[in-house]
Order: structure tokens, then sequence, then C-alpha cells
């Protein structure tokens, strides 16, 4: 039986494509679209969690990861 992990997924237009990043792994991918980027990136993290050793992905899993927004005072 399949585990599933809630992972998190940042995208964002990088020239004419975007660029997905899931930063509790720090596995990234692309693609021309937003959903495009997401379901590469999904196969991308699906392809690590099958080839990495376990000791590989406890040191490069982040248990917390905090997106948010932020207010800066620009001039």
């Amino acid at each position: 039986m399949k585990r599933t992990h809630q992972l998190t997924a940042i995208i964002e237009r990088e020239g004419a494509g975007y660029v997905a990043l899931c930063p509790e792994l720090d596995v990234a991918s692309q693609g021309d679209s937003v959903e495009t980027a997401r379901q590469n990136l999904v196969e991308a993290l699906e392809l690590f969690f099958e080839t990495a050793d376990p000791s590989e992905v406890e040191s490069r899993l982040r248990s917390e990861v905090f997106v948010t927004r932020v207010e800066v005072a620009v001039g």
C-alpha cells in the first residue's frame, strides 16, 4: 500500500514558462503552464521517493515550511 505525503508547491512564472519548487525536499520542475509545472513536480517528487535512499530523504526533508507574505517599505 502506498503512503502519501502532503508537500508544498511554490509555482512562479519564469520567462515564457513556470517553475515549480517543493521547498521541503528542494526538488523543482518546470512546465509551459501552471498545471503542467505542478504535474511535472508531482512526477519529479514521485521519482525522487522511488529512487532516493531513505537516509537521503531523511536528510533533505524539512518538517516545517511556512509560506507567507511580508510587507516591505521601499523608497
